[in-house]
């Protein structure tokens, strides 16, 4: 590594400059100790301070260290046991943008290094206290927008997936060891792999399979996706979006045309990160800046993950509506139509189309099963405004992303790795599975070995390959170029 110089003293700032009650400044690395004492008022108790302490004083600068720069607390981390493996000292020293450069030149000034972005947990990785699993799982914590996307990570971070790659490599070493002797201490000198039990090594093979096939709904829960909100005018668009995000951002008025641009934010959808967009009501008009708006619309809906065009329950499908969602159809893209102002709409029509309505609701009833049956889109009934109906959208929404994003849920009915607690051991990162669809070709290949009538031996380097690949994964295997290109993503100070 060019980047990284292990060992030597570093220091950071951890938190973000600015007004706050508390600011954190890293240092690590040898003698990291003995050069903060010389900027602090208690050389001596921190000298003789053992791991896992916190110590009060001053940090002081000038000539002969006598100006108290900030009042902090020390806390004292000696090698193994801290985050990098190494002695490091944070200083805890009041938030704001002064103090914490003060404290932050002070360090330079006294011989440490400005740290490299991702340099503390690449410390930690070469001295053995993470793996490249947990180490990535760090930023993904850091990126994650929901929830559920954090608790993944967190997953992550604790080992669940190294803990599942270490189990399927045990099942290979096993069947490598069983068939290497098998090697070594032929009955026949002329064996084929068909003398081979191959169970251990289909079972390890499925089970990484399993995981493989988690990788897409685990980005979704990571990236998220664009939702963006489409329809008529007056159709209750930018109500739906308040509604969503629990807060009244956009403008809400019956005066048709009123949003004349979209609004974003990003909310969580039942877990899954969305940016949700709030456009222009879409219908032919004369104003230049409403067809501004109607342009910016349909430009949103050709870079939407998924579509949720919305019609006036009151009202009914209107042939612009129809029209509209032909058009929407032809992007192939995930979408569905949300009934809106039930509310509003006859007796009966709440909870979209009863088996028994009341002669009121004939009407809307038929306009609804109509718009379901000829466009063959699903359809969900809701109240922006009382809240009716929201639930069903966001389970409607979650199944239909899920469902494009293909691949299994970890801990799912029918999941090989599934017990009794769903389990969070998906892949973080493309470079994790594209190793993993190495090691998987490379078991497939092993397996096959009978049906090809090769050797055992054939099937001793596809094991080994396979091997290799999940090491890639953890760190155990892997070029400095791929080092470098994890850990300059992290932040500085991590």
């Amino acid at each position: 590594m060019k980047t990284y110089v292990p060992n030597e003293p570093i220091a950071a700032i951890a938190t973000a400059l600015g007004p706050s009650a508390l600011a954190v400044v890293r240092t690590s690395g040898a003698g990291c100790i003995d050069s903060v004492s010389r900027i602090f008022s208690r050389p001596k108790t921190l000298l003789n301070s053992a791991g896992g302490t916190l110590i009060h004083g001053w940090i002081c600068g000038g000539e002969k260290k006598t100006e108290k720069i900030d009042e902090v607390m020390l806390g004292v981390y000696r090698a193994p046991k801290s985050f990098t493996g190494e002695d490091m000292v944070e200083i805890f020293c009041h938030g704001g943008t002064a103090p914490v450069s003060a404290v932050y030149r002070l360090l330079l000034q006294n011989g440490f290094k400005a740290a490299q972005a991702g340099e503390f947990t690449f410390r930690a990785f070469v001295n053995g206290k993470t793996d490249l699993t947990r180490a990535e799982a760090v930023r993904e914590i850091i990126d994650s927008k929901t929830d559920e996307s954090r608790s993944r990570a967190c997953g992550r971070l604790a080992g669940s997936l190294y803990g599942e790659l270490d189990n399927i490599k045990h099942l290979i070493l096993s069947s490598l060891a069983a068939l290497e002797a098998d090697i070594e201490y032929p009955e026949d000198e002329n064996a084929v792999a068909g003398v081979f039990n191959f169970e251990d090594l289909i079972f390890a093979r499925d089970k990484l399979a399993v995981l493989i096939s988690s990788w897409k709904s685990e980005k979704l829960y990571q990236d998220g996706v664009r939702m963006v909100l489409c329809g008529r005018t007056n159709a209750g668009k930018s109500s739906l979006f308040n509604a969503l995000l629990k807060e009244d951002r956009a403008i809400v008025s019956d005066i048709h045309g009123t949003t004349r641009d979209w609004l974003e934010s990003w909310i969580s959808f039942a877990g899954i990160p969305v940016r949700l967009f709030d456009t222009a009501g879409l219908r032919r008009t004369d104003d230049i800046v409403e067809q501004a708006g109607v342009e910016r619309t349909l430009d949103l809906t050709d870079e939407a993950d998924l579509l949720l065009y919305l019609i006036d329950a009151s009202e009914g499908e209107t042939e612009e509506d129809s029209l509209m969602i032909g058009r929407l159809q032809k992007k192939r893209k995930p979408l569905v139509i949300v009934w809106n102002k039930t509310d509003k709409a006859p007796a009966g029509c709440q909870t979209g189309s009863p088996p028994h309505i009341a002669p009121a609701a004939e009407s809307f009833s038929r306009s609804a099963e109509l718009t379901k049956k000829s466009h063959e889109l699903p359809c969900v009934y809701i109240s922006a405004k009382t809240g009716s109906g929201l639930a069903d959208l966001t389970e409607t929404v979650k199944n239909l992303l899920l469902s494009a994003a293909g691949g299994t849920e970890l801990g799912s009915a029918g999941n090989a790795l599934a017990g009794s607690e769903r389990l969070q051991a998906g892949f973080g990162s493309l470079r994790q599975k594209k190793a993993a669809d190495e090691a998987l070709d490379s078991l497939n290949h092993a397996i096959a070995v009978p049906s090809l009538d090769l050797t055992l031996d054939a099937a001793v380097q596809d094991m080994e390959d396979a091997l290799s690949f999940l090491g890639e994964i953890t760190g155990e295997v892997g070029a400095d170029d791929i080092l470098e290109n994890i850990f300059s993503r992290f932040c500085v100070g991590k």
